[in-house]
Parts: C-alpha cells; sequence; structure tokens
C-alpha cells in the first residue's frame, strides 16, 4: 500500500558547520546551503549518515537526511523540489520512472548494489521449490525483470534470449516446474515469505527486516557487471551545484568504500 507522504517520511537534519567566517555563495545570498536528500532507510541511510557523521563536515558539507520506506514518493518530493536529491535507485528504475512520469533528472555516479535474492522459509534449496509453487517478485517492471532473470540464471526458467533486464512473464519459455508468479510491492516482499516457496527480494528490504543476503538467501546476484548499482539523483541541471560535487566526493571516497565492506560483509557491494 502506497503511503502519504507525510507518513512515510522522516526528517533528520544533521547539520555539520560551515566555518563561522567565510563560507559558501548561498550564505551569501541568504539562501539555505543544507543539502537535503531522499533516501530508502537501510542501506543508503546509514551510508549517508557516515558521511554525515564523519565526513562532511571536513569538506564544508551540510545534509539533511529524509527517510522514505517506499520507491515512489523520492522521485515525486525531488520533483516537487522538497528534496535537493535521492539516493535510493538504479539507473533501470529511473529509467521506467523518467518515461512514465516525464522526470528531468540526472543519475551521477554508481556507489552501491543491493544484490537481488531469493529467500524462503519452507525449502532449503532452490532444487526443494515444490512443483506449482509461489513465487513472490516485485511488481515494478524493473525489478520484476531482474527477479526473473536472477531465477533463470539459477535454473528456475528459462527467457528468451537478448530480452534482458525487460523481461516480463511473458519472456519465460520453460517453466519445468510449472510456478506461479505473485507480483507484490518490492516492501512487501519479505512479509510474502509465510505464503510463498521463494520470494525474491530487494537487499535494502531484506536487510532492514534481519535477513543476511550474503548468508540467507538461496541465490544471490553477483556484483560484477551489475546494471542495478545504487546512485544519487537529482533535477537535471543540478548536478554541479557544489554542494552535490562534494556528496559525490565523499560517497565515491575510500572511507565510505571501507565502511560499506565491514558494516554489511558482502550483503551491500560497494560499486566503485
Amino acid at each position: 500500500m502506497r503511503r502519504s507522504l507525510a507518513a512515510v517520511l522522516t526528517s533528520t537534519t544533521l547539520l555539520l558547520g560551515l566555518a563561522a567566517c567565510g563560507g559558501s555563495s548561498s550564505d551569501a545570498a541568504g539562501a539555505d546551503d543544507t543539502l537535503k536528500v531522499g533516501v530508502s532507510p537501510v542501506p543508503h541511510g546509514e551510508i549517508l549518515k557516515y558521511v554525515a557523521d564523519n565526513l562532511a563536515s571536513a569538506e564544508g558539507l551540510k545534509l539533511e537526511i529524509v527517510e522514505f520506506n517506499d520507491y515512489i514518493q523520492p522521485n515525486v518530493a525531488l520533483q516537487e523540489k522538497q528534496l535537493d536529491a535521492n539516493y535510493f535507485q538504479h539507473i533501470p528504475y529511473l529509467d521506467e520512472e523518467v518515461a512514465s512520469k516525464g522526470y528531468k533528472f540526472t543519475a551521477l555516479k554508481p556507489v552501491h548494489i543491493e544484490p537481488l535474492g531469493v529467500y524462503s522459509k519452507t525449502v532449503k534449496s532452490l532444487n526443494d521449490v515444490p512443483a506449482g509453487g509461489v513465487v513472490g517478485i516485485p511488481n515494478d517492471p524493473s525489478n520484476s525483470g531482474r527477479a526473473l532473470n536472477l531465477l533463470a540464471a539459477n535454473g528456475l526458467l528459462t527467457l528468451k534470449d537478448g530480452v534482458g533486464v525487460k523481461a516480463t512473464e511473458k519472456d519465460i519459455t520453460a517453466n519445468p516446474k510449472n510456478l506461479t508468479f505473485k507480483a507484490l510491492e518490492a516492501a512487501q516482499l519479505p512479509r510474502s515469505l509465510e505464503d510463498t516457496a521463494v520470494s525474491v527480494i530487494n537487499g535494502n528490504y531484506a536487510i532492514e527486516t534481519g535477513l543476511k543476503p550474503a548468508t540467507d538467501s538461496l541465490a544471490l546476484e553477483k556484483g560484477e557487471g551489475n546494471p542495478y548499482a545504487n546512485l544519487v539523483v537529482v533535477r537535471t541541471g543540478d548536478e554541479g551545484d557544489e554542494r552535490v560535487v562534494k556528496l559525490e566526493k565523499l560517497l565515491h571516497s575510500a572511507e565510505v568504500k571501507k565502511f560499506i565492506e565491514d558494516k554489511y560483509q558482502g550483503s551491500v557491494l560497494a560499486a566503485f
């Protein structure tokens, strides 16, 4: 279920100050120099909070982190200028949003990958998935195609040659176990495990609900060459904003890479 913007976001302002003297040109103009970034709580919010707590002050950057619990509202809020940037999505999802809603957004450099995984509460191996079993997959086109590709890579189905990330159920050419696919909003998939043989769950929602992708999944995407790296997105024209440039520098630092490696132990992978 989609929630209203007021219901789904919690704002945490992290004021990491500019020096009392000097300041930016936006200070001189009387503008607010805080960069307001919308995120999914995990891992995006955790990564950004690490930047805010440990790195931003040295760059003279102020961050306000706004958390969202769905994949719809962060782009709506960016379009409506309630945010300066968001950090929650990958390029295939952004392309889908731009095509359907006409957003004028620009994606910046990849930061991390949350490997999509297959999980179950009823079977211990994909070989044990029963005939006629129900498989939960995300209902947004980019992630549903991604889920079908992961299932195909692990032998549960076969897709048309060359269909790639745009795969749909119509592109399935073989389904030897006669599986039934249940498309749900991505955030609901961890709860679907009570009602499915297996579910394909986005990494951030898996982590939020206590699953450990690196150890709990029955199958997990590879990081190498993965087109689903998550990144910062801004309104087109804002990519040169000094605050955005500073954030990009920090998000692609050695410190952030080490933080991702140490904290997530393979459940989230640095993409730089």
